[in-house]
Parts: structure tokens; sequence; C-alpha cells
């Protein structure tokens, strides 16, 4: 072959190659001096070959392929939603949002709670440990269902359920009753929290997917605050606190109506793998075990989840209980405190979770693992806000509401991200699965016992401290524990009150969420290890699925054009 003729040639395209660049084709059509040029000067090539394909090639590639009639072009850019798209989420957020409001009217009410059912903090914890553990429980039953069966009316007869069940249990005159129905409702949350998710995320891909989530998970900290604003002023307005429990299903039956309108994307509908093979439910949880990345990121997710759970149920509490001891505060109202901590945590959420998706999203381009390492950031810097907060109610409410807003913002910066890491490490078919495997563990090993555990150890310390007053290994030990916490001047006497002993003991058991947090940062950094690995691993099981369903289709185009090419190779190769 001349030097002339070499120098022209240039492989022609596959079948599978013309598909990924539309430049192939425009190039075939035109005239033969019309010639690509790459930067450096070369003839540039349209060879498929790839050494390393990225995720949104990946997934770019098996759309462009046509898998399925119906398929619909993923959103990447905001002008590109349709009005189907943006009810669907908007939707989605505002169950969301009364979902939480729901989760958390009592804690606004709690003191109120106690004093009718005459119980102490370690029933009052377990109100929210009864609810979690059936929310928990039913998750990985609705996360099989989700996978298989309409979502959309998963999640209906789900809201239908827990408005039903909050509205019956305001009425229940006895502690036994009324913790039975909030148990009910985790049942009803459990089915819309684990399918939710997942419609976004086959309606989205790449950042867009990101901004959506971030914007359902923004209904996290504004629903709770709003649930200890709203429940703390109907229960002053109506006098009674009861009327709090009576908001959220008004709104919940609104709810069932705009969820029976939304769309049920077909699963994997945006990443163009719509027909992906269904496995059973123990391959499933075989495969998630073996997710690095999802069990580290779940666990991480899971210290997140203990201390949201135990401060969110007695942080109004406890700051209420520090400022009634400032002088001119004695007649401090819970509903007082609790419409404050409502507004600092919606705050918290307005900054907290849009920042840190679009933290993901800046370092993502620069830092292909870099979203495991903003949530450890997080809860690092969560941390001794929490522990400042603690110590300071006594001497400054607003310098106690600013740490913890500032400690709410860190901790605010976990939740879209750890959707999102679940979203692109785990196939479509099995993600909500993985949404309920994540809801078991976290809520069993996090928020579940959290404001049991809190509760029952505050009760504890207080036994103790009120048993044995006088005793000095008694009052040295709380001596040397004030110093290393930072309250020196403070020292328990016989002479305490019943009010100092309480805050006290609530406070030294509160503590305990700043270690937790510290593990979770861990947690984080070790999943950032794997991350990488286990993104491809999902990418590349997704298009190797849907290479092997397409195959009996595009067999014999793509053997004879494969075939072509090498035959072409060789020959010209050899005249050479």
């Amino acid at each position: 072959m001349s030097q002339k003729h070499h120098q022209s040639y240039q492989p022609l395209p596959t079948a599978a190659a013309a598909m990924d660049n539309p430049a192939m084709s425009n190039s075939s059509s035109g005239s033969e001096s019309s010639v690509n040029f790459a930067a450096s000067g070369l003839p540039a090539t349209y060879s498929s070959q790839q050494l390393v394909t990225s995720d949104s090639e990946s997934m770019e590639r098996l759309r462009l392929r046509g898998n399925g009639i119906n398929a619909v072009e993923p959103s990447g850019r905001l002008s590109s939603i349709n009005r189907q798209q943006w009810f669907t989420v908007i939707v989605l957020c505002f169950v969301n949002l009364i979902n939480y409001m729901d989760r958390f009217t009592i804690a606004g009410v709690l003191t109120e709670v106690q004093k009718e059912f005459s119980i102490d903090n370690d029933s009052a914890g377990l109100l929210q440990t009864a609810f979690v553990i059936s929310y928990m429980i039913f998750a990985p039953l609705f996360g099989y269902l989700g996978d298989r069966y309409s979502r959309r009316w998963l999640m209906a007869v789900g809201v239908a359920l827990w408005s039903t069940t909050t509205l019956v249990g305001s009425f229940m005159g006895s502690f036994g009753w009324f913790i039975t129905f909030r148990a009910l409702v985790g049942i009803g949350e459990a089915s819309y929290s684990t399918i939710a998710p997942t419609i976004i995320s086959d309606l989205f891909v790449h950042s867009m997917r990101s901004k959506m989530l971030a914007m359902f998970y923004f209904a996290i900290p504004v629903g709770s605050g709003l649930g200890y604003i709203v429940g703390s002023k109907t229960a002053h307005l109506a006098n009674n606190w009861r009327w709090a429990l009576r908001v959220t299903p008004i709104l919940g039956v609104a709810a069932v109506i705009l969820v029976c309108l939304i769309r049920d994307p077909k699963r994997g509908e945006s990443e163009g793998t719509s027909h992906l093979a269904r496995t059973s439910f123990m391959t499933d949880i075989k495969e998630l075990s073996k997710n690095c990345s999802f069990m580290f990121s779940t666990a991480g997710f899971t210290c997140v989840a203990f201390v949201t759970g135990a401060l969110a149920w007695w942080g109004p509490t406890f700051i209420h209980s520090g400022l009634k001891m400032q002088p001119g505060n004695e007649d401090l109202q819970l509903d007082d405190v609790s419409y404050i901590f409502g507004l600092v945590a919606m705050a918290a959420g307005l900054i907290g979770v849009p920042m840190g998706s679009v933290l993901a999203q800046h370092f993502r381009s620069r830092i292909e693992n870099g979203d495991p390492y903003i949530c450890a950031t997080g809860l690092f810097i969560s941390a001794p806000m929490v522990f400042i907060a603690l110590i300071i109610p006594r001497s400054s409410g607003t310098l106690c509401y600013l740490f913890v807003f500032v400690a709410q913002v860190a901790l605010n910066l976990c939740w879209s991200i750890v959707a999102d890491i679940l979203l692109y490490v785990v196939v479509p078919t099995r993600r909500s699965t993985a949404e309920a495997f994540q809801i078991l563990i976290s809520h069993a090993l996090g928020d579940a016992g959290s404001p049991y555990l809190v509760g029952a150890i505050s009760v504890a310390i207080k036994n103790h401290m009120s048993s044995s007053p006088n005793s000095p290994s008694t009052v040295q030990g709380l001596q040397s524990l004030s110093q290393v916490l930072g309250n020196a001047t403070e020292t328990i006497t016989s002479q305490a009150s019943d009010d100092l002993l309480s805050f006290k003991s609530l406070q030294f058991s509160l503590f305990s969420t700043t270690f937790v947090e510290v593990i979770g940062g861990i947690f984080f950094l070790i999943t950032a290890c794997y991350i990488i690995k286990d993104k491809n691993n999902a990418t590349r099981a997704a298009l190797a699925n849907d290479l092997r369903l397409s195959a009996p289709q595009n067999q014999k185009d793509i053997f004879e054009s494969d075939c072509l090419v090498i035959c072409t190779d060789i020959a010209l190769q050899e005249r050479a």
C-alpha cells in the first residue's frame, strides 16, 4: 500500500459505532473529500473500541439503541423537563413534606402528651421507636412490591393508611392504644418513603437527577420544622394537643388524589434500560450485600439517622428545660421553644440540603469519589456544633439556637447525596429493594432506637443522681465529667431540683450523638474507597443485560458490519 493510500485509510464504522457517533452517518453521506480531523490534525477514527466507558456514555448509548418504543429522552437540563415530570416531582415533594410533618408533630407537644398519659422519658421515647420499628419492618415488603408492581397505587394506599391511622389515633384515651396506632402510621409511611425516590430516578439522569433528589429530600428538614410549628401552634390555639394530629390527615386526603394522577415511569426508563430482567428477592439481597459502597454508605446514613432521630425528638424538650432555668424564663412554654426550633430546622433545611447537592455536582467533575467526602465532612463539622449546643442552653438561648442551626446545616448535606449514591451504584431493578434495605438498616440501628435509648439513659442517670446525691464519689465523678464537657462550674448537690436533674441527665445522654457522628464520618470515608468501582459495575451490569436482550434482533446486522471491518482491515494490512 502506498503512503498516500495508507494515510487516507480509516476503519469502517460498525453498526454499534454508528449508533454511538451521529457524525459518522453525516460523513458517510457526504463527499469523499469531506474528512473529519481531530485536534492533532490526524484523521478522526470512529472505531467503537474504548478502554473505559463512563457511566453517562454507557447509559446514553443504551437509550439511543432504543430499548423500547416508549423510551423517554432523559432530562439533562431544566428546560427539557415537561409538565408531567414537573407535576410528578411536585406531588412527591408535597407528600414527603406532610409525611415528615406528621412524623414530628408529637415532638412539638411531647410535654403535654407525657402529662396526659403520665409517662416518663423512656416511655415518651418509645412512641417514636414504635413508629420506626413498624416503618422499618414493612419497608422491605414495599421494596419488593415496588420493584414488581404499580408504584403509584402502592403509594396511594400507603398515604391513605397513615392518614387514617393518624386521625384515629388522635382519639385514643389510653397510652397502649395510642402507641399502637402510632405504630400503624409507620406501615403507611414505609410504602411511600421506599418507592418515591425510585420514581424520580426513572424520570431523570445525571445532574438533573441530583437536583430533583435535592428538591425531594429538601422536604425532610422543612417538613420536620413545620411539624414542630404546626403541631405546637395548633395545640395552643385549640387548647388540646390532640388537634395537632388532625392537620396532616386533612392534607393526606389531597395527597392521595394527587398521587393517583402522577405518571409511573418504567423502571430504568431514563437510562434506556427499561427492559432489564428482574431477579429474585434473595438474589437482590445477595448482590446488595456485596456492594461495598451501598453497605458502607448505609452504615454512615444509619449514624445520621441515629443523631437526627435523637435530636429531633428530644431537642425542643431539652432546650426548653435549659431555658426555663434562666432568670425570667420560669413561665416559658414548650410550644414557644418548639416554634423557634421548627424555624431553625426549616432554615437549616433550606440551606443544607441544596448546598449538599450543589457541592456534590461541583466536585463530582473534579473528584469522582467526592460524594462520600462531602458527607463525611458534614458529620465531622456537625459533631462539635452539637456538643457546644448541648452545654450552653442555660447560658444563652440565642447561641444555643445558632449552634443547632450550624449543626443541622452540616448534617443536612448528607440527605440528597446518600440517595444519589444509592441510585448510581445499584441497577434500576434493585433500587426499590435497596431503598427498603437501607431504610431497614438505618432505622433499625438508627432512629428506631435512639429516642428510646436517649430517654432510657437519661432516666437511669437521673435515678442514679437522685438516689445518691451526697455520695462523695458521685459528686466527684460528676465534677470530673463536667470539667471534661466544659461545665466545670456546675456541681450536682443534694439540694438540686428535679428540673436541674432532668436537664443534666438528658444532657449527658444526648452527648452520645456526637460520638455517633464521628463514627458515621468514618463510614463515609471508607465508602469513598469503593464507590468508583461499584458505580462502574452497576453501569456494566445494565449494559450487559441490555445487550443480551437486544442480541436476537440486532445480531445479524452487528455481525455483518463487524465482519466487514475485520476483513477490510486484514486485506489492507496484507496489501501494505
